[in-house]
């Protein structure tokens, strides 16, 4: 038996027409059977309060509304015979739990419920046999009657049925148009994010390019000034070696500032993404950064290869896992690398969680953006040059959150 609606929207109005139904076959005769009153005020009050039943009821609802309405529909031509029940000219009463069945049950089940329908109405033909003789002209009006019975369950079933594939339509459409919606969402928040890094990127390119000539010869003149005071007094050398040491700071954040702005250009090739990250790992290893934290690794086999830029991508790389690691601090913790095929095979996923702390809601959606920064002495350029390199290569990065706390970046790649 096929699954049944949970309840039927019957608007307001429609419910008043139905009980000025059931007044009008009230005031038709017989109109002095007090029985018939009672049965047809029980049909009214059971069809208002049909919805609430089905909803307590649950699963049981509509076999119970089924049941209840064959009952009441037996009862009420039991009391308006004329000569017998089966000749009551309220025959047509039996409709109403063939079209119940038809508008909760599918074809098989509306079949069923009818049948047992027409059995109800049929088991009249016991008392009526001992009383009358049935006559082939009363076998055809009663099978009449039954094929009746049949025929308004299908057209009423066929409705029900249409109108069921017609609500799934609408429902995986209105999905498909909330996904597009919210794509949409994202390539719009991805092209502003864009514009400003072109801008960001234009302007960071132009003072680093004006900042770069007078710090290298400021750098010249630390280096000559620092060999000229080895042999003076100590204060003279400490001051020029801070001066030597600054200057080399300054240098490497403009290195930085070019490196953002500067436009990618790849050498694309096909790499086995795992060794990439291997690579990675191990200068992070050469840093001495993971000698707290324990690394776990779960690499997909039979991995697709990617065509990247590998200088790039290790970069990229090697930037989120030390990342990772600092997030630990120093008591450190775990580091989890997993990578893995996705979406059939079209893209390759490397995910690398720490067991850190994680990161504030706040900064979620701009920790990828330029001078953002979680840490006391950063530039808040890292992550934006991963975001960088990994958005020219095609793929896609993104902050989640792992189940036992921490960060996880996912890195998205397509397939070679």
């Amino acid at each position: 038996m096929e699954d049944h609606l949970e309840d039927r929207a019957t608007p307001r109005w429609l419910d008043i027409l139905w009980l000025f139904f059931l007044i009008g076959l009230a005031l038709l005769p017989p109109v002095d059977e007090l029985h018939k009153h009672l049965i047809l005020m029980g049909i009214g009050v059971f069809h208002l309060l049909e919805p609430q039943i089905i909803r307590w009821t649950g699963k049981l609802g509509p076999f119970l509304a089924v049941l209840v309405k064959i009952g009441l529909a037996s009862l009420l031509i039991g009391h308006t015979r004329d000569v017998a029940p089966i000749a009551s000219s309220y025959w047509p009463i039996f409709l109403l739990p063939v079209m119940t069945a038809a508008m909760y049950f599918g074809p098989l089940g509306t079949l069923l419920w009818t049948t047992l329908a027409s059995a109800a109405y049929c088991a009249y033909l016991i008392p009526a046999r001992l009383q009358f003789d049935i006559t082939k002209e009363n076998v055809g009006q009663l099978l009449l009657r039954i094929v009746f019975f049949y025929m308004v369950a299908m057209i009423v079933n066929r409705f029900v049925m249409e109108y069921r594939l017609q609500v799934h339509r609408y429902q995986a459409l209105s999905e498909i148009l909330s996904e597009a919606n919210r794509n949409l969402k994202l390539a719009q928040a991805e092209a502003r994010r864009a514009e400003r890094l072109a801008a960001l990127g234009q302007l960071s390119a132009g003072l680093a390019h004006e900042i770069r000539n007078p710090l290298g010869v400021m750098k010249g003149s630390a280096e000559l000034l620092n060999q000229r005071l080895s042999g003076s007094d100590e204060l003279s050398r400490e001051l020029s070696e801070y001066i030597y040491t600054e200057v080399n700071r300054l240098s490497a954040l403009v290195g930085r500032f070019l490196d953002f702005a500067r436009p990618s250009r790849l050498a694309l090739q096909p790499a086995d993404l795992t060794a990439v990250v291997e690579q990675s790992l191990k200068a992070v290893e050469q840093q001495g950064a993971t000698a707290k934290v324990q690394v776990l690794r779960e690499y997909s086999a039979a991995l697709p290869s990617v065509r990247l830029d590998q200088e790039l991508c290790e970069q990229a790389f090697t930037n989120l896992l030390m990342n990772a690691c600092e997030a630990m601090g120093e008591a450190g913790g775990e580091l989890k690398i997993s990578i893995h095929p996705s979406n059939g095979g079209r893209q390759v996923v490397a995910e690398i969680a720490d067991s850190g702390p994680g990161v504030a809601a706040e900064m979620k959606e701009q920790i990828f953006n330029p001078f953002v920064t979680t840490k006391e002495t950063g530039v808040g350029l890292g992550l934006a040059i991963v975001s960088k390199i990994i958005d020219a290569h095609g793929g896609m990065i993104k902050l989640v959150d792992p189940p036992g706390g921490g960060a996880c970046f996912q890195v998205t790649l397509p397939a070679g």
